[in-house]
């Protein structure tokens, strides 16, 4: 498969699944509803996409934690097989990064919780 047939397939499919999506998320005219009933259908919806907003958060970050992980991990461990004499320096930077990507995670962790405890009760 060529680099331009992946693009287009690639382009094709998020075009598709962004208009799928306005049609997943469309709802009936609110003005039609009663004022009781539409107030209930905008906090679903709010509720919906801070939980969405929570989750997709979460996701990128531990996505991304574990890239950077792996990736700093594979460095240090190739730097320590073309010289193992610097297994000592390279060991103490290798574990600083690695506590500092977790803790980006972590704080992605903690705003997911916070953003879930201000959905609204229905």
């Amino acid at each position: 498969m060529t680099r331009k047939s992946k693009f287009l397939l690639t382009f094709t499919m998020s075009l598709l699944a962004m208009g799928l999506s306005a049609v997943a998320f469309a709802q009936g005219d609110a003005a039609a509803l009663d004022p009781e009933a539409a107030t209930a259908v905008a906090k679903f919806d709010a509720a919906a996409w801070v939980a969405i907003a929570s989750a997709v958060a979460i996701a990128l970050a531990a996505f991304g934690g574990a890239l950077g992980q792996a990736r700093a991990a594979a460095t240090a461990l190739e730097g320590i097989a073309r010289n193992p004499g610097a297994a000592d320096k390279l060991f103490t930077p290798m574990i600083l990064g690695l506590a500092l990507i977790e803790s980006l995670v972590i704080y992605a962790l903690i705003i997911a919780f916070l953003l879930v405890g201000k959905v609204p009760s229905l």
